[in-house]
Formats: structure tokens, C-alpha cells, sequence
């Protein structure tokens, strides 16, 4: 052999797999896109949530985080969702925690905070070493029963923990707040409604199953937004109501004040949902200095966090206000529309519903939740039935007991004299301790059962 050459090495490892790189693509693509869609952007129709915001409850709950304890710092909570369940970057789990704090974001809040969670005007909230927070009463209420088998839990992203697939929620939070995501293909952007109603609703639905989508509308008869405004036109609503997909047109609220000197101002007291305040007093503005908007001589956001919205707007000698307020509906974002477009995660798969089908899910998850909880609960009375059982069949033989248990050597061998197993011939076999039981109790054919004879001999 030549002194730079290497021999030839044959191995059944060394096998390469030729595949075709447009199929490789697209399978990989769909996998990924099937992950997002089911596992990140779109909600689940029982709940009402993506997995992060329901970590990030469950991991509050798992603290002892609840509303009648003691606030804990933003960092605890993100590190302990984080470590536990959620193995992606601190930032996404704490710009949750704070969205489900802020009551301009959320109809009903889940989370009570203290300190700095932002502002409607667009200021950030505190980094969350500053931050304090814990679980609302309304979370409480999603998270009741968990311990009672009502759900099915999954393993975490290590296998080391478990942690629930879906909440056991008492309210249909999916309707009551709403919900927007981007998944890959497809998106949903569900508005928010008011609780009152969601519930008369749901009610309407259990007392006749064959309620209409439109009779359902007699009670949610359309979104309720944290922030306020005033719906302009219902047929849009009504469609997306009926069919899932529809367009509401929302207008600012706002009144005509007379100052002392005559003139008169526009005064907001109630933007779009989601509209910055800041960037609205920038965008009128604009307009003035661009003189799209002629009549304006001042405008200031005087919006505070104790009384609410106040975005205050002079107007010039002898303007006609309703006209100002026209122009600001037609170019700024006094006036805006959003879509509806109700995608959620229903069975695995991801559909598009209206509002009786939204209920119908909430109502039928509701009752397998009432009914998983009532076997449970019958279940745990049983074993302590049985158990007391055994307490009363010893304490028909007290002497004898004792005597038994005294007279064994071991633990293990009093449970066996207990329950009879043993066929030695000592003299507690022959006695006639149990022979008066009936043979169906707790399909018993004799003595006690292993369970029984524990717990007996467990007694102090």
C-alpha cells in the first residue's frame, strides 16, 4: 500500500438517503406551521387562551399567587413559567402578564397589578424587577377544580412537571375578552364582550338547545370594549355574530364645552379600543399644520390614569364644531374599523365560528369540567367510606384486634393477620371476627382489605 493512501472503510451507517428538496420543504414547512397554528398563535375555543396565558395562570396558581395573598415581583413569576413550561424568552411571557393587567387592553382583567404597567397614551410598563403582581378574582375562577381531575395534563417541554392542556374556566373567557394572533396562513382577531350578557346567552342556549344565531343576538347583541366608543352601524356586528366574520365601525366619544371667553373646544372623553392616545393628539396635529383640518387653535392629550381620557381641542372664533369633529372621524383614528374574524382551535383544528357555536363548545366543555369534577369527588367519598368501614369493623373487635397486633412481630405481618391472608394456623384465623359480613360489601369475600388493615394500623 501506498504510503498516503487511506484504506477504503464500507459501513451500513455511511448510507446517505437521497430526498427530494421541494417535498423536504414542504413537509418541514407544514410541521412548522401546523406548531404555530395549534401550539402558539390561535386560541382554544374551551378557554379562551394560547398556551403562554395559560402558563403563565397556571404557574400564578402553582405560587400560591392568589388575590387574598400578598403581591410577588413580575421576574419570579417569568422565571418560574419560564423554567417550568415555557422555554422561550422572558420577554414574550412578560409582555403577557402585563396585557392581562391592563384594563384598556383586556375587557376583564386576569391579573392585579402594582406598579407601572404602562399607559393607554403608549408609555412601556417598568422592567419586572419592579413590577408586582398576582391573580385576579376572575382568574381564580378559570383555575377552580384543577385539582379535581376536571382536565387532562400533559407533560412539560422536559417531561419533568405536568401541566394542564386546557383551564377548567367557570366563564367563557374566549368571548368575554377576545383575542388576536398570526399564525402562518391564517389569523383571528376576536373582539371583546360584555360578561352580563355572554352569560344571559349561554343561559338562553342551556334552557333550549334550539335557539337561533339570531335570538342569540337578543342577548350579546354586540362587542363590549374596555375603552369605550361608540359603535357606528349594526350590520357588520350582526355578521359577525352570524357568520364569524364581520366589520365593526367605532367611533371616539366626545362633547362640545363653551369656555368663558366664548369659544368653544371638543373635548374626548372615550377613544377606539387599542387607539394610542398620544399618537391621535399628534395625528390632529398634523393635520392642522398641514392645514387639512382649518379651525383648530390648539389641541392637548390631558389624559391621566385617576380620571380617564381628556384629549382637549380649542377651536377658533365662529368654527362650527360638528364640522371639526366630521374631519377628525374622517382622517384621524377617531374613527376606526376592525375585522372579525373568530378562528379558533377547536378538537385540534382550527375553524371558524359564530356565536352560537362559540357557546355550544362552552357549554359542552362546561359540563364534561361539572361532570369529571362530581366523579371525582364521588370517588375520593368512596375511599374514605371504605376506610371507615374498616375503622367500624375493628371497633366491633377491639379486644381481639389489639391482641393481633400486639401479637405479631412485624408491621406487614399485622396487616396480613388483619386481612386474613395468612393460612397459619395461629389462633386469630380461627375466631369468628368477620364471618358475619355479607359477601358484597365492598366485594369483600372476608376480612379487611389491604387498604383497610393500613389504615387501621396507622391509627395513633
Amino acid at each position: 500500500m501506498e504510503e498516503n493512501q487511506l484504506p477504503e472503510q464500507t459501513s451500513d451507517n455511511d448510507r446517505v438517503i437521497r430526498v427530494n428538496i421541494e417535498e423536504q420543504m414542504k413537509t418541514a414547512y407544514i410541521d412548522y406551521s401546523m406548531s404555530v397554528i395549534v401550539g402558539r398563535a390561535l386560541p382554544d375555543v374551551r378557554d379562551g387562551f394560547k398556551p403562554v396565558h395559560r402558563r403563565v395562570l397556571y404557574a400564578m396558581t402553582e405560587l400560591g399567587n392568589y388575590s387574598n395573598k400578598p403581591y410577588k415581583k413580575s421576574a419570579r413569576i417569568v422565571g418560574e413559567v419560564m423554567g417550568k413550561f415555557h422555554p422561550h424568552g422572558d420577554a414574550s411571557i412578560y409582555d403577557t402578564l402585563v396585557r392581562m393587567a391592563q384594563d384598556w387592553t383586556m375587557r376583564y382583567i386576569m391579573v392585579d397589578s402594582q406598579g407601572n404597567f404602562g399607559n393607554q397614551d403608549g408609555d412601556p410598563p417598568a422592567a419586572m424587577r419592579y413590577t408586582e403582581a398576582r391573580l385576579h378574582k376572575i382568574a381564580e375562577a378559570m383555575l377552580d377544580d384543577i385539582e379535581k381531575d376536571t382536565v387532562d395534563f400533559q407533560l412539560n417541554f422536559d417531561d419533568s412537571l405536568k401541566e394542564p392542556t386546557v383551564l377548567p374556566t367557570r366563564i367563557p373567557q374566549l368571548l368575554v375578552n377576545g383575542s388576536s394572533g398570526i399564525a402562518v396562513g391564517m389569523a383571528t382577531n376576536m373582539l371583546p364582550h360584555n360578561l352580563s350578557e355572554v352569560i344571559d346567552g349561554c343561559i338562553a342556549y342551556i334552557e333550549n338547545h334550539e335557539i337561533t344565531c339570531e335570538e342569540l343576538i337578543q342577548y350579546v347583541k354586540a362587542p363590549d370594549f374596555p375603552t369605550g366608543g361608540i359603535i357606528f352601524g349594526m350590520e357588520g356586528v350582526k355578521q359577525g355574530l352570524m357568520t364569524g366574520r364581520g366589520r365593526v365601525v367605532l367611533r371616539g366619544k366626545c362633547h362640545v364645552d363653551t369656555k368663558a371667553s366664548g369659544r368653544e373646544q371638543i373635548v374626548i372623553t372615550e377613544v377606539p379600543y387599542q387607539v394610542n392616545r398620544d399618537n391621535l393628539t399628534d395625528r390632529i396635529g398634523q393635520l392642522v399644520n398641514e392645514k387639512v383640518v382649518e379651525g383648530i387653535s390648539n389641541v392637548n392629550n390631558e389624559s391621566n390614569n385617576r380620571e380617564g381620557t381628556r384629549i382637549v381641542i380649542d377651536l377658533k372664533k365662529d368654527v362650527i364644531a360638528q364640522v371639526i369633529i366630521n374631519q377628525l372621524y374622517k382622517y384621524t383614528e377617531l374613527q376606526t374599523s376592525y375585522g372579525i374574524n373568530n378562528v379558533v382551535i377547536s378538537k385540534g383544528r382550527p375553524k371558524i365560528m359564530n356565536l352560537k357555536e362559540l357557546i355550544v363548545e362552552f357549554i359542552e366543555f362546561r359540563m364534561e369540567v361539572v361532570i369529571r369534577r362530581a366523579k371525582f369527588e364521588l370517588r375520593k367519598a368512596e375511599e374514605r367510606a371504605h376506610i371507615l368501614e374498616g375503622y367500624l369493623k375493628a371497633l366491633d373487635h377491639l379486644d381481639e384486634v389489639i391482641a393481633l397486633i400486639r401479637s405479631s412481630r412485624t408491621p406487614d405481618e399485622a396487616k396480613d393477620a388483619l386481612m386474613l391472608k395468612s393460612q397459619s394456623e395461629n389462633w386469630y384465623l380461627n375466631n369468628s371476627m368477620f364471618q358475619d359480613l355479607t359477601d358484597d360489601l365492598y366485594k369483600q369475600a372476608q376480612g379487611l382489605s389491604e387498604i383497610q388493615a393500613k389504615a387501621i394500623l396507622e391509627l395513633r
